[in-house]
């Protein structure tokens, strides 16, 4: 909503605006009739009674006249009431100022000699006519679009063919993405049996992108879902996600995601290399943070499952991502350590992560630097390594810091599971040293020494 600005105001029935550049006074029913308040000109509807303050509601997001608005709450008014200063204000908002104490006009702090206050009944027959104008272009608008939707869907079941049928699925996505109300009309019209009907092992990534682009915006029950995971229908969207458009991708990331928090999921579903290697692709993209985002969020989900890991770790994903993590934002990068845990818990994951040797430098930094979380996973993943092969992996750690930030960790805050774990870890990393070497490599301050 608008700033209030202050302007000079007459009691009930004396309201007039100064517009132009001429001086020209005209009354403010006359000024929204012309345009002038933004009340789009033409007489008002007189049809059903619509509640007022419902209507505000619906347009929270457009711009109202600054007339129109309440110098003490900055909304609009609905029950507008002026003073012996000639301001006017929300009715429960003055009088609370009142409650208060205060015996002066908020605007102007005047002290007021009548504290009575007076219905603005023109304000407020205005601000009702302007609310209904707005309120009945914008829902003559959206029944416009929805019967839109609904031609197009039709359109779709004739089953239209070549590029009539992806100008169609065109629209119909534009509208789905742009107006909330037109996803409950597409899915109670048949439109998801038709869009799902369109998915298959001959369908051309021009369809199948347009489609994929619409139903991922809809709400899918389990009926849709188990159709969707048909093997064609994944194969598709898989190769979609390796060849499309970086929307494309995203979309197709976003629709698997769906797909897997369904109870129909099955795991050999995500198993194919061509889906992990497509999303390794996708999140070291970094000129597109949502598509890093969904990849690793998919990859995060992917992982959950011990059966696939192996796929991950044997397509070399774990220096992928290890070499991402200096540059990630931390939502990302806790889906990362917690993807690269989780293939730690495999020994050839283990041992991946060890043979990158940015794995130990990279892990130690983001220590005690983003959240409790990452610490954990960080430190869990450090211990896999160093646990492997204490006498090549802890002088790189303590090289890295690894020593400073494990005393950090222990004399935080942080739960006692990760003290514990940060102590044994500490003292693994010791085993090769005397105690004076040892603290002379940590490279500590004299206050942790």
């Amino acid at each position: 909503m608008p700033m209030y600005q202050p302007s000079s105001r007459r009691r009930d029935g004396d309201w007039k605006k100064e517009v132009g550049g001429g001086g020209q006074v005209l009354d403010l029913e006359t000024a929204v009739k012309d345009g002038i308040l933004g009340g789009g000109g033409g007489a008002i509807s007189t049809g059903e009674k619509l509640d007022l303050k419902t209507m505000i509601e619906r347009l929270d997001s457009i711009e109202v006249p600054s007339v129109f608005i309440c110098p003490i709450s900055l909304e609009p008014m609905q029950d507008p009431v002026t003073l012996c200063t000639g301001q006017t204000y929300e009715r429960s908002n003055i009088l609370k100022w009142f409650s208060l104490g205060h015996l002066t006009c908020p605007t102007t702090m005047q002290e007021l000699w009548d504290d009575s206050v007076t219905p603005n009944s023109t304000l407020s027959h205005l601000i009702y006519s302007w609310f209904s104008q707005k309120y009945t272009a914008m829902k003559k608008k959206s029944e416009d679009v929805q019967g839109r939707a609904l031609e197009l869907i039709e359109m779709l079941k004739k089953k239209v063919k070549g590029q009539a049928r992806v100008q169609s699925l065109i629209e119909l996505r534009k509208i789905v993405n742009a107006h909330d109300s037109v996803k409950k009309t597409v899915a109670e019209s048949g439109g998801i049996v038709v869009i799902c009907s369109l998915l298959g092992p001959f369908t051309s990534h021009a369809v199948g992108s347009e489609a994929i682009g619409i139903l991922v915006k809809l709400e899918l029950g389990s009926e849709w879902k188990k159709n969707l995971v048909e093997p064609a229908k994944v194969s598709l969207m898989v190769d979609m996600l390796n060849e499309g458009s970086v929307e494309t991708k995203i979309n197709c990331t976003n629709m698997i995601e769906m797909l897997m928090e369904g109870k129909e999921f099955e795991s050999e579903v995500v198993s194919s290399l061509s889906l992990l290697v497509g999303l390794l692709r996708l999140v070291k993209d970094k000129r597109y943070p949502n598509g890093v985002l969904s990849g690793f969020r998919l990859l995060k989900m992917i992982c959950s499952y011990e059966g696939v890991r192996s796929s991950v770790v044997s397509i070399g994903g774990i220096p992928q991502i290890v070499e991402l993590l200096p540059n990630l934002n931390s939502e990302c990068l806790e889906l990362a350590l917690y993807v690269l845990e989780a293939l730690s818990s495999l020994p050839e994951g283990k041992m991946a992560l060890k043979d990158c040797s940015h794995t130990i430098p990279n892990v130690v930094k983001l220590l005690m630097r983003v959240s409790e979380n990452c610490t954990e996973l960080a430190l869990s993943i450090l211990w896999g390594v160093c646990e492997i092969s204490p006498e090549e992996c802890a002088p790189i750690a303590v090289d890295a810091g690894l020593a400073a930030k494990l005393l950090l960790v222990i004399q935080s805050g942080c739960n006692p599971v990760l003290k514990q774990r940060s102590a044994e870890l500490l003292k693994l990393c010791s085993l090769n040293y005397t105690a004076a070497i040892f603290i002379s490599k940590c490279k500590l301050t004299r206050t942790i020494q």
